[in-house]
């Protein structure tokens, strides 16, 4: 028995089943010592341990049952012995549910002049306030423990996009080794679980090496990584293509930072279990909400008189209680609460598409779901009054 199929077994970490299946798309469940996660699942992100604008119970009311916080923004402040000594993540930001924390490899990456990778991690300087700090695969999971995430990440170099064969491959093959320095530095509990990332950029054979690496050293689940970077739709949905047939179907894969609707009902499609981006929360900041007949710019003036709901059919407070014009007026009046309710709505909305695709799965209609999302997306918003 490889490490693969021990943490199958569930002898340690978390527990994942399989409960439909329709093509490629499954209905899962996994257990987390913090509670149950029905997949798919998209993850509310919380980067500083606070979705923006909006307190726990209302990201609950939502819908959300996993919240993802960030490993790079936390090491910074305030800090993760800080978090730690204060009773860890879920204790600190009044979130009782199950907890994934992103490795802050993304974060680093993005620094550019203020980083250096070498093999045994990655040199950078803060955002914040110029100081040097030092992120290598054993801290990388230290922080997130003593954070106490339920869902650990491993750090991984995200490969930047476009890239060579050749550096795709040279960079893939430094996260395969940081990622076995990962599984070394985890701890096992009951409850709680260590994904691999699978790099690769867009090259086929490169992804089928990354995971067959990581299914060597053995995950709880595997997340596919390095894509909506700028490669488009199309690229991605053929980089999972390629991708998907190599992960094991006995564990969760998490696509991360995907993303828009369109993108995870595809994804969905081609047995992506789990999602994550700030898409949902960033766009209520700036008055674009998700319906089912499209995205909306509420700072657009044919708004202003429409006394209709955003979305007539969605249950969030926000399109029970408010207007397209009163909406319009918070956004152009820069009032705070503006950024607050279409937050809540996008959230709503978020789970309720991921609610309907677990049901379609269950019910073995996902084609006629898909059909119906793409007709509703395509029709776009109602008419103004």
């Amino acid at each position: 028995m490889n490490r693969a199929e021990e943490t199958a077994a569930g002898a340690h970490g978390l527990r994942f089943a399989v409960g439909a299946v329709d093509g490629k798309a499954r209905r899962g469940q996994l257990e987390t010592a913090h509670g149950t996660i029905n997949t798919p699942a998209f993850m509310t992100v919380g980067t500083a341990a606070t979705v923006k604008g909006l307190t726990p119970d209302q990201v609950r009311a939502s819908g959300a049952e996993i919240l993802l916080a960030n490993t790079y923004h936390l090491m910074l402040r305030p800090g993760a012995e800080r978090v730690a000594r204060l009773g860890g993540l879920h204790r600190f930001m009044n979130w009782a549910g199950p907890i994934l924390t992103d490795s802050g490899g993304y974060q680093v990456m993005s620094l550019q002049e203020l980083r250096k990778i070498t093999e045994e991690g990655v040199t950078f300087r803060s955002h914040l306030d110029g100081e040097r700090h030092a992120l290598t695969p054993e801290r990388a999971v230290e922080i997130q423990e003593l954070l106490d995430a339920n869902i650990t990440m491993v750090l991984d170099e995200c490969t930047p996009y476009p890239a060579t064969e050749k550096e795709a491959g040279e960079s893939m093959e430094r996260s395969m080794r940081w990622a076995a320095r990962c599984r070394e530095a985890f701890t096992k509990r009951p409850g709680y679980g260590l994904f691999g990332i699978v790099q690769g950029g867009v090259y086929p054979a490169l992804r089928q090496a990354s995971a067959e690496a990581l299914i060597e050293i053995g995950f709880d689940g595997y997340a596919v990584g390095g894509l909506a970077v700028g490669e488009g739709q199309g690229v991605m949905f053929d980089v999972l293509d390629a991708t998907v047939p190599h992960l094991p179907a006995t564990h969760p894969r998490y696509l991360m930072g995907v993303g828009k609707p369109a993108d995870i009902v595809g994804a969905v499609a081609r047995g992506i279990d789990m999602f994550d981006c700030v898409l949902p929360t960033r766009s209520g900041r700036t008055g674009q909400a998700f319906t089912r007949r499209g995205s909306i710019n509420l700072r657009n003036a044919r708004h202003q008189d429409d006394h209709r709901p955003l979305d007539p059919d969605c249950p969030c407070p926000t399109c029970a209680n408010y207007s397209r014009a009163y909406l319009h007026h918070l956004f152009k009046a820069k009032e705070m609460l503006g950024p607050i309710l279409l937050t809540r709505h996008n959230l709503t909305y978020y789970q309720e598409l991921m609610a309907g695709l677990r049901q379609a799965i269950e019910d073995q209609r996902l084609d006629d779901f898909i059909a119906d999302f793409s007709r509703q997306q395509d029709a776009g918003d109602l008419p103004p009054l």
